[in-house]
């Protein structure tokens, strides 16, 4: 089957039904496989956390041609203050100060190797960066999006390749 879809940040692939969909490549920066006692809900549970990418590369420099695919899937890290051996920095990663220039580097890329009228779907999580702060970053909105989770904390939305971003790829 052709690879039409990319996730450029795939983790542990949590948001995915199927982790190992015969049309996507996924991709991240990291391949590491963790064991630990977490803190839990008794303590002593063991957590697994298994980020095993078809393709290890960053997501601001991703190693595919221009219009490469139809649909791009974008969870970035969105933790700023979180200890760097959490749970949740094994499992989703960890942001630094240059968090806005990252952003915007990636969104970038993300629209690269989609094809003309391809979609971009992006999840981000408001626990320590609003949404709206990361809108500016990227210097686009989504076309439309939804709030989701216990406190309506994780944003998802869309976006698409139109024709004037594609135009303004090309000055």
């Amino acid at each position: 089957m052709e690879k039409k879809i990319l996730d450029v940040t795939c983790g542990s692939r949590t948001i995915w039904f199927n982790k190992h969909h015969p049309a996507a490549i996924y991709c991240d920066k990291r391949h590491e496989e963790s064991s630990r006692i977490w803190k839990s809900g008794d303590g002593t549970s063991e957590r697994f956390c298994s980020i095993t990418p078809d393709v290890v590369c960053d997501f601001t420099d991703l190693p595919f041609p221009d219009n490469t695919f139809s649909l791009v899937v974008w969870d970035p890290p969105h933790l700023l203050h979180v200890g760097d051996s959490s749970w949740l920095v094994k499992k989703y990663g960890k942001l630094d100060d240059n968090w806005p220039q990252m952003l915007h580097d990636g969104f970038l890329e993300c629209m690269r190797v989609l094809k003309p009228d391809g979609v971009l779907i992006f999840k981000w999580a408001e626990s320590d960066i609003p949404a709206d702060k990361v809108w500016r970053a990227i210097g686009e909105k989504p076309l439309f999006g939804h709030h989701s989770g216990k406190q309506s904390k994780t944003f998802w939305g869309c976006f698409m390749k139109l024709e004037e971003f594609t135009n303004e790829q090309k000055r």
